[in-house]
């Protein structure tokens, strides 16, 4: 399995192949080598969350072929300014806030046809093309930072709170303001850091305007009435993201939470990826009076009444080979898990008892977000925590002081494009060299592991 791993990750860095080939490897492989059957690893290419993917990524296109996507654009940069590091200030600070309070991967597929507007309008094309990556890095970034501020915030913080529920009872539960009272200095410090090292380091995006101030207003006017077409987009899209925001409960408090519309109706079943597809299915059905192409026929040769998307234009738009390349990556947390190979890096941990506390955290978090990158954040969380439960009570060690930096590192892995749904939707757009993401990568998870270090090892 360590083989396969190495294999997977010098093709998917170095482009050897296609992406998509190499996310079929497991396939081929683990049955060859033993590690599971076809129909074992099969199952990873059709995850529930591959379709909320796919939802998403319809309705963003629905909102760039209405054409609502250029009147965001434009009225973000007429309110933040229109030089580069505003724009990405103002992306990254919005994902971040977002991704507090819902779903990260659900927080990047509401933010990026929003970025990606940005990048698709008008403008000096030299400083669009130079702040595309930025900005796409911004919108992936800045939602995995937000969601380590709150414990809804992204899913390994919630498997940690279980766990504590669960093997300690007699304690005190850790509630939203424990945990905000270390999770925002550090969403705050960490989205500051990374907007230094995109726009000032590693892109070094000049201090001009995409377009002038007078310009974008004049392009604002001359957008005119918001069109039939820009209405049904933007009722079905913000229906969707509100559904995804208000989903699941928010517990503040022993005596206080928040109930989602899951617990209120009952639809508990009703998931993320279920609410994408609904919202997706509309944009098939729902008629606007005329056509997108400004033809009497749409591209099928439909007459009126037409619709947002057609799958002939779905087909051809929707990046199917990212799905594939998410199916790669379940696929090989799968396999690392069944193999034995996460339980024996695990292991590895006991050897660190000795280390300096500082040392030791920073140690901790370094392990799991190496798996993190590898594999499933959620799966690296439930490994991990248990085995580092056992351990710090064998060390003698405040239990919190070595969970919560291990929770938070699980949610780590920037590097990779299957390191994490975030990092795989922006990937999807095809606009980010892998290269680039792992050179910013990199030093992104070596930032969050110091960070972690200098907050919990003292």
């Amino acid at each position: 399995m360590a083989g396969i791993v190495a294999w997977m990750a010098l093709w998917w860095i170095s482009e050897a192949v296609p992406l998509a080939v190499t996310s079929l490897l497991p396939l081929v492989l683990f049955p060859l080598l033993g590690i599971d059957t076809v129909a074992g690893t099969a199952v990873n290419y059709g995850k529930e969350i591959i379709f909320l993917f796919l939802g998403g990524f319809l309705l963003a296109l629905a909102m760039e072929r209405a054409d609502l996507h250029r009147r965001i654009a434009l009225r973000i940069m007429d309110r933040m300014g229109g030089t580069g590091p505003r724009l990405v200030a103002g992306i990254m600070l919005a994902t971040g806030l977002l991704s507090m309070w819902m779903n990260s991967t659900s927080c990047v597929l509401v933010m990026l046809p929003i970025a990606l507007s940005l990048l698709d309008g008008d403008g000096d094309p030299d400083l669009r093309k130079k702040l595309t990556v930025p900005l796409l890095l911004a919108v992936s970034l800045g939602a995995t930072i937000g969601g380590m501020a709150t414990p809804v915030g992204t899913p390994p913080n919630l498997v940690f709170l279980e766990m504590w529920r669960e093997r300690y009872p007699d304690q005190p539960p850790i509630g939203f303001g424990q945990w905000m009272a270390f999770g925002v200095p550090l969403m705050v410090v960490y989205l500051a850091i990374t907007w230094w090292l995109i726009t000032r380091v590693f892109f070094k995006l000049p201090n001009t305007h995409l377009s002038s101030p007078k310009d974008v207003r004049e392009r604002v006017m001359a957008l005119g009435r918001v069109s039939a077409a820009e209405r049904t987009a933007a009722l079905i899209f913000g229906t969707t993201a509100v559904l995804w925001v208000t989903g699941d409960d928010i517990r503040f408090s022993d005596s206080f939470t928040l109930q989602g519309w899951r617990s209120l109706s009952g639809f508990k079943a009703v998931t993320d990826g279920a609410v994408a597809l609904i919202g997706a299915l509309l944009l098939f059905l729902v008629p606007i009076p005329k056509s997108l192409d400004g033809a009497v026929k749409d591209e099928e040769g439909n007459k009126p009444p037409f619709t947002l998307l057609t799958w002939k234009y779905a087909e051809a738009h929707v990046p199917w080979g990212i799905l594939l390349l998410f199916g790669g990556g379940f696929s090989l947390a799968h396999g690392i898990d069944r193999s034995g190979l996460a339980a024996q890096l695990v292991a590895g941990m006991q050897h660190l008892q000795g280390l300096p506390h500082p040392l030791l955290i920073a140690s901790v978090a370094a392990l799991v977000c190496v798996l993190s990158e590898l594999g499933s954040n959620t799966a690296v969380a439930s490994l991990a925590l248990p085995i580092l439960a056992q351990s710090a009570e064998a060390w003698g060690m405040d239990r919190e002081a070595i969970l919560i930096p291990a929770t938070l590192a699980a949610t780590l892995g920037f590097a990779l494009p299957v390191a994490s749904p975030m990092q795989a939707i922006v990937f999807g757009t095809g606009r980010i060299p892998v290269r680039d993401m792992v050179r910013v990568g990199i030093w992104m998870d070596l930032v969050g592991i110091a960070l972690l270090a200098a907050l919990f090892g003292w």
